[in-house]
């Protein structure tokens, strides 16, 4: 509780840097996990609430219920918690922390469908309200395949644990992805809006939770040397890469007949987009961002010819790594005739005073040849007058590099003299790194999005009118490549098909090498 201001007192400016500096604690609530026996619960989820309780974030008022089909007591779901605490979380593990979170461990069996398992989960939160005093404030997470969303949802809302009174609050919170085109994201959004007002749900982009991703924001917008040439006068174009060095694995029965475009380029590298592109918000509040977000997104022009202005891949069986791995369509699970694009990349355009005329270069592949994900900002080149051509023969456009993994930091690339009698000009880099910078590491992106859902804070969530517009961009996109045969195929290993190079070699340009 903030302390009183006497009426004529001058307000403490330090007393406001500390209070805003001051750790956002979650208050008493349950988290519903609908999904607890999948590779997202196990690897990222459950992890991500021991760490923030680890940090002192989560209340002692905290309950966990997981939901699932196994049948399991109480203690079942705790040693698998526990065991996925101990492989995966981030932060050391203390007895003590754990103890005090597992007294708030329950587990409900049963199926999507069941009436009789919802009502089981009516009376399980409803009893941690009593034990825990967790005040009715419960928050759902559906970490389910899309299909299911429907059958929860109805079921949430016909047992009424979608349904707050008085102060008690209800929370949903939504993995992508958001519908496979434009249409199936409207009707999900018709059948959420059916059970939770708007501001109760929460669709999650884990990138948007990144650290580096956030610092987007701070060197925009809180440096003078970054913000005055952030303009087409002085950027030739920008490059948005996510690149895998592994393949489908496991998730071939999710990801075959979905592919690169959908998977990443509509949700991560959009937003990566409009968080370049976007112009200063009024202020940081969800709102705000998301407006200027919106108005980015929505100047986005695709190119006027999709053949010559989109490239897609498959991969091929190759050395990756010293190991040679199988193509995808050699992959498990995978149909020998499958047309789904492993690689993806396009030239989009942001119709605005500010990148009128820049292209923005989007890319994203499995078995491309390491794991990156970076936004460069190329400027254009020096007229170099003073400078012969020889002095320059090694020197490459500036840049800025904002690396978002796996080594989060930030790189200025430019020229500079090479030790010596003659002059000549070579590219070096200046470089931040937050492992280097900062004593604390960053915290994982789901500790940062599952605290601002147990909190209400949904700056970092991507909003409905953000998810039909970026599906707008992209299905034009995946309409004509779906009447226009096969994606090209490329080695594992490698950087892609020929034709994601000649994207960029029609405008004299080539793709940064991460």
């Amino acid at each position: 509780m903030k302390e009183p201001v006497m009426p004529g007192a001058v307000p403490n400016p330090l007393r406001s840097v500390l209070d805003r500096r001051l750790p956002r604690i979650a208050g008493p609530c349950v988290l519903v996990l609908f999904g607890v026996t999948g590779d997202l619960s196990r690897k990222k989820l459950l992890p991500a609430i021991y760490d923030l309780a680890n940090r002192g974030l989560l209340p002692p008022g905290f309950g966990l219920v997981g939901f699932a089909r196994r049948d399991w007591a109480d203690q079942d779901f705790t040693q698998v918690a526990y065991d996925a605490v101990r492989t995966h979380a981030r932060t050391p593990f203390r007895e003590d922390v754990w103890r005090q979170l597992s007294e708030g461990v329950r587990f409900v069996p049963g199926e999507a469908h069941d009436d009789a398992a919802f009502d089981a989960l009516v009376r399980t939160v409803r009893e941690l309200d009593e034990s825990r005093g967790t005040g009715g404030n419960y928050a759902f997470y559906l970490s389910l395949p899309p299909k299911l969303f429907p059958t929860v949802l109805t079921q949430l809302k016909r047992s009424g644990l979608a349904e707050s009174s008085g102060d008690s609050w209800r929370r949903v919170v939504i993995e992508k992805p958001f519908g496979h085109d434009l249409a199936s994201a409207q009707e999900l959004n018709a059948l959420v809006d059916d059970v939770f007002p708007p501001h109760s749900v929460f669709r999650i982009d884990h990138y948007l939770g990144k650290e580096t991703v956030q610092n987007l924001l701070a060197l925009r917008f809180s440096n003078t040397l970054f913000e005055p040439i952030w303009n087409r006068s002085y950027i030739d174009h920008v490059q948005i890469t996510m690149a895998e060095d592994i393949g489908v694995g496991g998730r071939a029965g999710y990801y075959d007949g979905i592919g690169a475009a959908r998977d990443v380029i509509q949700n991560h590298l959009l937003q990566l987009l409009a968080l370049v592109a976007m112009e200063e918000p009024l202020s940081f509040t969800a709102d705000a961002i998301r407006a200027e977000k919106v108005k980015a997104l929505s100047a986005v022009q695709l190119p006027d010819d999709l053949a010559t202005g989109t490239a897609r891949g498959q991969y091929t069986a190759g050395w990756q790594g010293g190991a040679w791995v199988p193509g995808y369509l050699e992959e498990e699970g995978i149909p020998p005739n499958s047309t789904t694009e492993t690689y993806a990349a396009m030239r989009l355009g942001v119709n605005t005073r500010r990148w009128a005329g820049v292209p923005f270069y989007l890319r994203t592949g499995k078995r491309l040849g390491r794991r990156v994900t970076e936004v460069a900002l190329v400027f254009h080149r020096t007229a170099n007058q003073v400078f012969d051509h020889v002095a320059t023969a090694n020197q490459g456009a500036n840049s800025l590099v904002i690396r978002i993994q796996p080594d989060e930091g930030v790189t200025l690339r430019f020229g500079s003299k090479v030790p010596g009698t003659a002059m000549e000009v070579r590219d070096v880099s200046m470089d931040f790194s937050y492992g280097a910078s900062f004593t604390e590491t960053s915290p994982e992106a789901y500790e940062r999005l599952i605290l601002d859902v147990l909190i209400g804070d949904p700056p970092l969530f991507p909003h409905q009118e953000e998810v039909e517009l970026s599906w707008r961009i992209l299905d034009p996109v995946e309409e004509f490549w779906a009447k226009n045969g096969r994606p090209e195929p490329y080695p594992a290993g490698s950087w892609g098909p020929p034709s994601g190079h000649e994207l960029l070699a029609r405008d004299n340009r080539t793709w940064r090498r991460p």
